[in-house]
């Protein structure tokens, strides 16, 4: 999943991209012998800021779907195939959007969309089967803090692509695309030779058997993989999943703008913006790991995220009104990603987890993938409808507004997890289940 989110290429080359297809007279990107008219796809920057806004929901669009596909077959076919093909065929098709394209001087809004599509179904592939392979390894017990420690590949993948895109992005946006292309393509081939995706494959008996000798529940039979609609009706999925459609629009909205918002909004430049932005990640890394380290310890997550997500929107409020300082700027932009990254990552990988190895199946179906592939596919589709939003409003209204917009996406949440929280407390008490009748 590190690998796979080197995709953030996209996001750290934005404002070159922009600049290449509103190309003007003076526009240093184009050579002497190029004219302006030879890639000019757009009037201004507006125009190429909305369909910059555009790709990422066509992208997010299809990334949701093929999550509710490819998590059905990641629970029927070998996960290390499906993780190989899911990270090379992205792989090839970013270095056909960003790269070939430019070396031929193809420039056309269909083909750029119809990639796209392609590139979300094949990254669709991978988390489901990521967060599956790690169900099968580590049981119940300290799940939170493993998989909140674990959940930081993706975060850490966001930090190498922003600075490998950084380091090259003098040459121009296309070998940005080139260099992370090819890593990508190299994790693809490594996962297909050296993954072992469950304790069968060294011997283990059980594939519910964790490296830390901690299993979940012995199963007498292999199980049989859940049926989508099932999937859907496991207690806690649904609400899960809408909770993570509105937290995941804004954590995508950093993850996809933050670099243009500070290139256009502070005047530094991309590279620049590029290193700044990682602090996001660091903050997310941090708080997915401490909220899930505390929750293992009370036995709960929903009272975690919910006050996680109430200390959020202080902090969008005070990262809002950050001044032109890049150290300031550093330091709310971490403490933003610690209460909102942090429980992004818990619910797309701790929550997933415990959801697909729930007590309502009683070990005798697999539905890891599946339930995965469901929360994070309604979180995909939440965020996909909210990045056109972001340019739409950005475009009409400002910067500040797209703030307020986060805001209250997120004021919806914790009335989301409050109410997860009372019926778990409901389920785990005697007399409140009285009172409840």
């Amino acid at each position: 999943a590190g690998w796979l989110n080197l995709f953030s290429t996209f996001s750290n080359v934005k404002v070159s991209i922009s600049a290449q297809w509103t190309p003007s007279v003076l526009n240093e990107s184009l050579s002497p012998g190029e004219t302006w008219r030879d890639n000019h796809l757009f009037e201004d920057e507006k125009q190429a800021t909305l369909f910059l806004g555009a790709l990422d929901s066509i992208f997010l669009f299809s990334y949701a779907v093929g999550l509710y596909l490819s998590g059905v077959i990641g629970d029927r076919v070998n996960l290390r195939y499906v993780l190989c093909f899911g990270l090379c065929g992205s792989a090839a098709v970013e270095f056909v959007f960003g790269t070939l394209t430019e070396w031929l001087h193809i420039y056309n809004i269909y083909l750029y969309c119809g990639l796209w599509v392609l590139n979300g179904l094949l990254q669709s592939a991978v988390w489901p089967c990521v967060v599956a392979v790690m169900g099968n390894w580590f049981g119940k017990t300290g799940r939170g803090f493993v998989f909140g420690l674990w959940s930081a590949c993706a975060s850490v993948g966001n930090i190498l692509g922003a600075f490998l895109a950084s380091s090259v992005l003098k040459y121009g946006y296309e070998y940005a695309f080139l260099v992370t292309s090819v890593v990508q393509f190299a994790g693809g081939v490594v996962v297909f030779f050296g993954l072992l995706t469950s304790p069968k494959e060294v011997g283990k008996n059980s594939k519910d058997q964790s490296i830390n000798g901690q299993p979940d529940e012995p199963l007498a039979e292999p199980p049989q993989a859940i049926g989508f609609c099932q999937a859907f009706c496991l207690p806690g999925v649904l609400p899960y999943s809408l909770a993570y459609a509105c937290l995941k629009l804004v954590n995508y909205s950093f993850f996809f703008w933050l670099p243009f918002y500070l290139s256009n909004n502070y005047g530094w430049k991309e590279a620049e913006a590029d290193r700044l932005s990682v602090w996001y990640d660091v903050g997310g890394i941090i708080g997915g790991t401490v909220q899930g380290l505390i929750s293992d310890f009370m036995g709960k997550r929903a009272p975690v995220l919910a006050t996680s997500l109430a200390l959020a929107m202080g902090a969008l409020v005070g990262y809002s009104r950050s001044p032109n300082d890049q150290v300031i700027n550093a330091a709310l932009l971490a403490a933003t990603g610690f209460f909102i990254g942090g429980p992004s990552n818990m619910i797309s990988s701790a929550i997933s987890a415990d959801l697909g190895r729930q007590d309502a199946l009683r070990g005798s179906q697999e539905a890891l993938a599946t339930v995965t592939g469901i929360v994070d596919g309604t979180g995909s589709m939440g965020a996909a409808g909210g990045q056109y939003l972001v340019s739409l409003i950005e475009s009409k209204l400002g910067w500040m507004c797209v703030f307020y917009f986060f805001i209250v996406m997120v004021r919806r949440l914790p009335g989301i997890t409050r109410g997860l929280f009372i019926n778990t407390a409901v389920k785990s008490c005697p007399v409140l289940q009285i009172l409840a009748h």
